[in-house]
């Protein structure tokens, strides 16, 4: 991957991150700085991994789909596929655009379609189902592990004596 991909994958991260943790902030605002500043670039990082990992997740499923072997793999993202991402804070709200937040990402699935069908040699409705079940299979693993993180964080009450 580029030096500009990265860049912008990391954007696109903290920009997700930063979406999930305004209304923290604004729901506690007893948090203080450096503790969202750290919860800002640790979101921004495991975002970008995600956001980095889905064609890679994609390619992964459709040689499992193929009986034959694929190609070597070939980072699919550049700056014109994920500039979108980028713009995922404002989306990410959680009551202010869920559906716009799901749209913006279903059309970079889209938009990944071609050069994904093209580099793995597959039809575009594979290629279309390949990155769907990963883009919704990662979604679901790091909604489970925000979950888990909260539970293990929340103290529990006391346990009522008699």
């Amino acid at each position: 991957m580029s030096p500009a991909v990265i860049t912008l994958l990391l954007l696109a991260g903290v920009s997700e991150a930063a979406g999930r943790i305004v209304p923290l902030a604004v729901r506690r605002p007893g948090v203080s700085r450096t503790l969202l500043i750290r919860l800002l670039i640790m979101g921004g990082v495991v975002e970008a991994v995600v956001f980095g990992l889905w064609p890679l997740t994609a390619w992964t499923l459709a040689g499992l789909l193929l009986s034959s072997p694929l190609p070597g793999y070939d980072p699919l993202w550049t700056p014109g596929l994920v500039a979108p991402l980028v713009f995922a804070a404002v989306l990410a709200f959680p009551m202010l655009g869920p559906l716009l937040h799901v749209l913006l990402l279903v059309g970079v699935g889209l938009a990944l379609t071609d050069p994904f069908a093209a580099a793995t040699g597959v039809d575009r409705w594979t290629a279309a189902g390949c990155l769907a079940l990963s883009g919704v299979g990662l979604a679901v693993a790091v909604e489970a592990v925000r979950r888990l993180v909260v539970r293990l964080s929340v103290p529990r009450a006391p346990e009522p004596v008699g």
